[in-house]
């Protein structure tokens, strides 16, 4: 159901000799781009909504997620513009672009500092409440010097994400998205069987196929769980980097289709299993989950695994997410600069000081929580369907069908008000506090 695309749209592009990414990396990409953080909290999201319900919200706004893409990437090549910020500018002048790189930015950040707080989680623990959770490396070698939380961080920063986030073409992290993608297929394949080997051993709980409304707080609390899912299928300011490296920009839709039908998977899986395996148990953050040893050496080495092979798939999308943040930043503060890949200067200049203060916020901020349920309801949600369905209603270059323009006002009308619903329950819930 993605917008049509014809190709007297297109732009002339000269031959070239530029080596240019295949559409296995892009699906990778994407992919990565996709499953972050997100999939931790879809058994928490199945727990709100019920089985049925979380089963067609996740369909639904994959669906939407992938006609918007779509949107994204007519109305690009309709214009001049090869950013995402550029064809906002194109639609809405100065304003549009500044509002779609300020909520990327913000987003993307978000993210960061979200992997990097569970990243010190699974490696140095964390308390919370009075109860406290140790990490693998305490676990495994007792509390000393060199595991704290702050060391552990600072290891992971320069050891594995520095040399990643200096990678200057989206194409280069094509390996290290598949081994994020194949780490998250790992996480789902364990959760699965411990999950199955509950189920024929009568331990698991019994899922709600719906949700309790016993009150009418109940009800508008379902609000809540959907900026969770629609955060789990943000990837849009990613799709210009990553189509526009390809010969052909139109082959990142069908790649995208592609990812979204496999994270959707990944993220039903994930959710009906970590469901079953916990019930009414189930934390936001599914590792909290795994912290706690079954009792047995195979199943403390499961949830071991589990929780080691979830952080270093998140270090590995840590790069995609710092290249757009990378990109906008520098984009909204040198707009008259060459080129950011061929200024050297500035490119490690900006590179360092967002991994600096990505650091320093992540072991300042103590909750993850707070991230979830702000950015799924404000600047995730306006990435990925609210600009998107504007752009189309805008419809500048005159490309837009009716079809395409009725999509986008249900799109547009959906997205505002779920968000507002959503934001108005969690200030209420904070405020009740």
């Amino acid at each position: 159901m993605s917008p049509q695309l014809k190709t007297h749209l297109l732009p002339k592009q000269e031959p070239s000799s530029e080596k240019h990414g295949s559409t296995s990396g892009v699906v990778f990409n994407v992919s990565t781009s996709i499953i972050g953080a997100g999939i931790m909290s879809m058994p928490a999201a199945f727990k709100v909504l019920g089985v049925i319900p979380a089963l067609l919200i996740i369909a639904i706004i994959a669906c939407l997620s992938t006609i918007s893409a779509g949107f994204l990437m007519k109305s690009t090549l309709a214009g001049e513009s090869t950013t995402y910020a550029g064809v906002m500018k194109e639609s809405f002048g100065k304003t549009g672009s500044v509002a779609v790189q300020i909520a990327t930015m913000v987003a993307t950040f978000g993210c960061m500092v979200i992997f990097s707080i569970i990243i010190g989680d699974v490696l140095s623990g964390n308390e919370n409440g009075g109860s406290e959770h140790f990490g693998v490396l305490q676990e495994w070698f007792g509390s000393q010097w060199w595991n704290t939380r702050i060391f552990a961080l600072l290891s992971i920063y320069g050891v594995v994400l520095l040399p990643l986030v200096l990678c200057r073409r989206v194409e280069r992290l094509a390996f290290s998205s598949a081994v994020s993608f194949l780490l998250a297929v790992l996480f789902v394949v364990i959760s699965s069987v411990l999950a199955i080997s509950a189920l024929m051993s009568g331990e698991t709980k019994n899922p709600r196929l719906f949700p309790e409304l016993s009150n009418g707080g109940s009800f508008w609390n379902l609000f809540t769980a959907s900026p969770v899912i629609v955060t789990a299928f943000t990837f849009h300011f990613n799709v210009h980097p990553i189509g526009f490296e390809l010969k052909d920009p139109l082959q990142v839709i069908p790649a995208t289709k592609i990812s979204v039908i496999l994270c959707a998977a990944i993220y039903f899986t994930t959710g009906l299993f970590g469901y079953l395996l916990f019930g009414d148990a189930t934390m936001s953050d599914i590792l909290v989950n795994f912290d706690k040893s079954s009792g047995s050496s195979i199943g403390s080495l499961l949830n071991d695994i589990v929780r080691l092979s979830y952080a270093l798939h998140l270090m590995l999308v840590f790069p995609l997410m710092n290249f757009s943040l990378r990109a906008n930043l520098d984009e909204l503060l040198f707009p008259m600069k060459p080129s950011l890949g061929k200024d050297t200067k500035r490119f490690i200049g900006l590179t360092l000081a967002l991994l600096i203060c990505c650091f320093l916020s992540a072991i300042a901020v103590p909750d993850i929580w707070y991230f979830f349920q702000f950015l799924g309801s404000t600047t995730t949600v306006s990435i990925a369907f609210i600009f998107p369905a504007a752009i189309v209603l805008r419809n500048v270059h005159g490309v837009s069908t009716s079809r395409e323009k009725i999509v986008a006002a249900i799109m547009l009308i959906l997205a505002v008000a779920t968000s507002i619903i959503a934001i108005s329950t969690n200030l209420y819930s904070l405020t009740a506090n």
